[in-house]
């Protein structure tokens, strides 16, 4: 799988030229910098999607004791991450993607689902009903204990509606089957004419998301990952 393959690069780093300096980025997101961080004790590095050197460590995704990062060495900037679900709350019913997956839910095709069940059409998967059951039905997520927007319901169809999940795209779920609790940053809910109720869906978050997991870190869609940049070179501005 492509996206797999990316983050199975063997670089620790990339170089980008920004305002006449190298700034290195991480080799599995181009889009994420990576600055000495001058006020950690040990080798620390901060990662950045803005690449306004020096960096502003409010703004800042986290530090990182290890390039490449690991879930044993990225300590999460829990502000950054609430801007993150911010704008999601905010855009995520403009997403063509999320939108896609709404009406997919409400189609014949989508009432196939499993409960629990996301997709993206520009990562669905070949395989069938065959390759096994999926997550179970009713309102949890497969059992997987989670609390918050990852226990909701899936894709419900049949012209009943439900929830679909906005999750991060370092990990793929297969066809018919609910993301991992980390990799979900929460749900909408879609009617059953595949709009989203309230005409924005109702967002709710996920208390199970990380933005680091062995699979990778913060892979946000591309429309959405527009609206986040967006949203910190304002609030960068706003600092000053």
């Amino acid at each position: 799988m492509a996206i797999r393959a990316l983050l199975r690069t063997s670089a620790p780093y990339r170089r980008v030229i920004s305002n006449r300096r190298s700034i290195a980025t991480l080799p599995d997101n181009p889009h994420i910098y990576i600055f000495d961080d001058p006020a950690s004790l040990h080798k620390s590095h901060i990662l950045s999607l803005l690449p306004t050197n020096p960096p502003k460590p409010d703004l800042a995704i986290g530090t990182t004791t290890a390039i490449p990062a690991t879930p044993a060495s990225v300590k999460e900037n829990h502000r950054f991450l609430d801007i993150v679900q911010t704008v999601i709350g905010i855009h995520a019913h403009q997403d063509p993607d999320i939108i896609s997956q709404a009406r997919a839910m409400a189609s014949s095709g989508g009432s196939n689902l499993g409960s629990g069940a996301s997709m993206f059409p520009s990562q669905r998967r070949q395989r069938q009903a065959r390759q096994g059951p999926s997550y179970g039905g009713g309102g949890g997520a497969g059992g997987d204990g989670a609390g918050g927007a990852s226990s909701q319901g899936g894709t419900g169809g049949g012209g009943r509606g439900g929830h679909i999940h906005v999750y991060d795209y370092r990990h793929p779920p297969d066809y018919g089957r609910i993301p991992d609790p980390e990799d979900i940053f929460g749900s909408l809910e879609v009617d059953a004419g595949g709009g989203f109720v309230e005409g924005h869906g109702r967002y709710q978050r996920s208390v199970t998301y990380r933005l680091c997991t062995r699979d990778g870190i913060l892979g946000l869609s591309p429309f959405l990952k527009e609206r986040l940049v967006e949203r910190l070179r304002l609030e960068e501005e706003m600092v000053g």
